[in-house]
C-alpha cells in the first residue's frame, strides 16, 4: 500500500522516504501519524509529527510534506480524513450554524492528547486493512462525528475555521509570490488564492514583475536550486522536488539551460 482514498479518508504507507504529491490542502485534513515521522515545510517553518500526533491543516493551505519510516524499520502510516465544503454545509444547514466571520488564525492545529481523539481514531485503524470497508454511510458517520468533537474541543475557534466559506479575498500579489514561489501548483490556483481571476491574475503580475507568471516561477525555482546545491549538502535528485519540478529530467535540463552548466557539477560549500 502507498496511498489509497476510500471516500473521504486517506490511508497512507510507505516504506522509504517520501515526498507528498500534493502541495494544496482542498479540504481541511484531520489526520493522525500512525508510525514514523512527518515532515511539514511551510513558508514559515518546518514541523515534525511524530507518532501518535493528531493535527488539523485548513483548506487552501499551501504546504509540503515528506514521510519518513520509524529507525527501526516501520512503515510511515497515516489517516488523514477530509472534511469537504459540502459536508460541512450540509452538517451546518442540519444544526443550524449560521455563516461564520472570515477565519483569520493559524491554519494549522495540533490537537492536544484528547482521549476522544485519539479513541476517535482507534475506531478507524480496523479499516486501515480494509479501507473498502470503509463505505459512504460509514464515512458520513465518522465526519459528523469528528465534526462534533472538534466543536466540543473549542467551538470559539473552529467554528469559522470550519464554516467559514468565504472565496479567498484580493490580496498583495508580490508579497504573496515571494512567498509561496516553491509551491508546484497551477497557475490558476495562484490567482485563486491571491483572490484573482486568471486573466486578472496575470495582467496584475505582468505589471508587478514584469514577466509571465511561468517564466519568473522556473527562475525563481532555478536560482533557488542553486543555492542550495552551493550551501548545503543537497544533491541535485535531492532538491528538485523541494524547488518546485515535478521530474528530475525536467529540472537537469532547465538547470543547464539557464546557468550554462549541470547542477551535479556545483560544488557544495
Amino acid at each position: 500500500m502507498a496511498d489509497i482514498l476510500q471516500q473521504n479518508m486517506l490511508f497512507s504507507c510507505v516504506h522509504e522516504q517520501h515526498f507528498g504529491s500534493e502541495q494544496l490542502v482542498s479540504h481541511h485534513a484531520l489526520g493522525m501519524v500512525i508510525s514514523g515521522v512527518m515532515e511539514i515545510f511551510t513558508p514559515e517553518e518546518t514541523i515534525f509529527l511524530e507518532a501518535g500526533t493528531i493535527g488539523i491543516m485548513r483548506k487552501n493551505t499551501l504546504l509540503k510534506t515528506k514521510k519518513h519510516p520509524s529507525p527501526d524499520g516501520k512503515p510511515f502510516k497515516s489517516f488523514s480524513l477530509f472534511l469537504t465544503e459540502a459536508d460541512l454545509k450540509t452538517f451546518a444547514l442540519k444544526n443550524g450554524i449560521p455563516l461564520q466571520e472570515r477565519f483569520t488564525g493559524n491554519p494549522l492545529y495540533e490537537i492536544p492528547g484528547d482521549g476522544f481523539f485519539q479513541g476517535f481514531f482507534q475506531s478507524v485503524i480496523p479499516y486501515f486493512d480494509k479501507p473498502d470497508y470503509f463505505t459512504p454511510k460509514i464515512a458520513d458517520l465518522k465526519t459528523n462525528e469528528v465534526i462534533e468533537l472538534l466543536l466540543q474541543l473549542d467551538s470559539a475557534y473552529f467554528l469559522p475555521y470550519l464554516f467559514d466559506f468565504s472565496e479567498p479575498f484580493k490580496i498583495d500579489l508580490e508579497a504573496f509570490m515571494q512567498k509561496n514561489y516553491l509551491f508546484n501548483i497551477p497557475i490558476s490556483e495562484f490567482a485563486r488564492l491571491s483572490g484573482r481571476s486568471i486573466s486578472t491574475f496575470k495582467r496584475d503580475f505582468s505589471r508587478i514583475f514584469d514577466d509571465t507568471p511561468e517564466k519568473w516561477l522556473k527562475q525563481q525555482r532555478l536560482s533557488e536550486a542553486k543555492k542550495l546545491l552551493q550551501t548545503t549538502r543537497l544533491r541535485p535528485s535531492d532538491v528538485y522536488l523541494h524547488v518546485g519540478f515535478e521530474n528530475f529530467s525536467h529540472f537537469s535540463h532547465a538547470f543547464k539551460n539557464q546557468f550554462g552548466y549541470n547542477a551535479s557539477s556545483v560544488v557544495s560549500l
